[in-house]
């Protein structure tokens, strides 16, 4: 393996894939031991020569000796280019990089919703994305997709249930958004989003903890009351989840009661519709 020296990746500490892969790099020698450095650490010197708004959305490359900066996706593919120089190749295609690019801005630019964390007022330099309106509506539409598809299966495990539709499960995911946003109305748009986006993350988490058990009931047939265990303990596991995210997004905590009392409603409505 190839070891790039004298170049460092500026990373958000406070986001684990981030230190997941930055710290990969170094442990298999693709980067020197100081091929990482956390963004909130930027010397005066360095904010001369890096562009930090840009740093702070895209993943930077400093090149510690010409004292040059490359970001986002190229900086990613020179790491990995320079121990497998076909995938830097094939990863600078128009195309491929193309769609690289945009993946790697759908996942930036949400990463705050993805894995939230608590802002620190007393750090001037945090690695916070700008807010961009296009990627957070197309992660919340992929985020209910998502969701939508799972429910409308799993449905099917539990008998006392009328039979499911994707219409009736589309209506439900949206009409969660909408009944939140009720009792944000008088918050900024920002705010709002920030929050529905958080809310869809836990949503998309639950639908991820329902697979197993759906893909398992494909192969056996598991008893229904296993299916409604697993069922009860992940919306209890979404509960807890997104309670702690409203406290980090410091919003108030009526928003997870009338995520309970949404669900209820939404309940009941089903159930009489047999």
């Amino acid at each position: 393996m190839r070891t790039l020296t004298n170049q460092t990746l500026l990373y958000d500490k406070d986001c684990p894939l981030c230190r997941v892969y930055t710290s990969g790099f170094i442990k298999a020698r693709m980067l020197d031991e100081n091929g990482k450095k956390p963004y909130c650490q930027l010397s005066d010197e360095e904010q001369n020569f890096i562009d930090v708004n840009r740093a702070s959305n895209e993943i930077a490359l400093v090149d510690n000796e010409n004292k040059t900066v490359i970001y986002g996706i190229d900086s990613l593919l020179k790491v990995i280019g320079f121990s497998f120089p076909w995938m830097e190749r094939i990863g600078n295609l128009k195309p491929i990089k193309f769609f690289l690019k945009k993946l790697y801005s759908f996942i930036s630019y949400n990463r705050k919703v993805i894995i939230p964390s608590k802002i620190k007022k007393e750090i001037k330099l945090q690695c916070v994305p700008d807010f961009n309106f296009k990627y957070r509506i197309l992660y919340i539409l992929f985020a209910m997709t998502i969701t939508t598809f799972v429910l409308y299966n799993f449905s099917d495990s539990i008998s006392i249930l009328p039979n499911s539709t994707i219409t009736r499960e589309l209506i439900l995911v949206f009409g969660q958004i909408v009944f939140q946003s009720l009792f944000l109305i008088k918050f900024d748009k920002k705010i709002i989003l920030n929050y529905i986006g958080n809310l869809m993350t836990v949503s998309l988490m639950g639908s991820l903890l329902l697979l197993p058990i759906l893909i398992l009931n494909l192969v056996v047939n598991i008893p229904e009351l296993i299916n409604l265990g697993w069922f009860g303990t992940t919306v209890l596991l979404m509960l807890v989840e997104h309670s702690r995210r409203i406290k980090l997004l410091e919003l108030p905590f009526f928003l997870s009661i009338a995520w309970v009392i949404y669900r209820l409603i939404a309940l009941t409505i089903i159930l009489n519709l047999n």
